[in-house]
């Protein structure tokens, strides 16, 4: 929890100063436009990304702390001692690219089913369309995780579609190294958030700043 509830107030406070900015200056703070967004493809050659998109499968790794009798000897001893730089750069290295999306162009696709041969978590799959939790029950791997949407395709030339469960995705891009066509694609996810004005100039944004999902 710790991440996101960093990540998750630092919004809200963004949030917060856009609703102030925008009251001050006699503006209705309910009436946000969305923000910005935009999708960049990653490929730099056939088996090339612009992102490092090797899996690791090493489990997250424990902070040091000092030692019990040290940090109780004064409030002012950091108890987590933090990472060296070997040990953060492979917790780093564990990073799923959550910000890098899957993309699937249908109408390049000619249904060879080389990305389900590839896929190493088995989460993709070509099947005949049904509801949602019919859908569910007949992928290659079980989608299990009602919270987590599938990517669900237009109907392909067969009348299948292609669904995707991205709550298991590893982001490796194998997908789309392995597509013959060029049907998938990992495109980047950006957006701009609106920032506040500074107290001087009340009720207008900065220029918005582009940052990675």
């Amino acid at each position: 929890f710790g991440p996101k509830n960093i990540i998750t107030a630092v919004a809200h406070g963004h949030e917060a100063a856009v609703s102030i900015a925008l009251l001050l200056g006699g503006q209705d703070p309910r009436q946000r436009l969305p923000p910005p967004t935009n999708l960049m493809s990653q490929k730099m050659g056939i088996h090339e990304w612009s992102y490092d998109n090797d899996t690791s499968l090493d489990v997250r790794y424990k902070v040091p702390w000092a030692k019990a009798e040290t940090a109780l000897a004064s409030i002012r001893v950091e108890v987590e001692l933090g990472f060296d730089a070997a040990t953060a750069f492979k917790e780093a290295q564990r990073c799923l690219n959550c910000d890098v999306q899957t993309v699937f162009n249908q109408s390049t696709c000619i249904e060879c089913d080389a990305c389900v041969d590839i896929c190493p978590m088995d989460c993709i799959s070509f099947t005949a369309d049904g509801e949602e939790a019919d859908l569910r029950g007949r992928l290659k791997a079980p989608a299990l995780n009602l919270a987590q949407d599938l990517y669900v395709s237009g109907a392909l030339k067969t009348g299948r579609v292609m669904v995707k469960d991205e709550d298991v995705c590893l982001h490796c891009g194998l997908c789309a190294e392995r597509c013959p066509t060029g049907a998938w694609d990992m495109q980047k996810y950006l957006f701009k958030t609106a920032m506040a004005e500074s107290a001087k100039r009340p009720g207008r944004a900065r220029p918005a700043l582009e940052v990675a999902a």
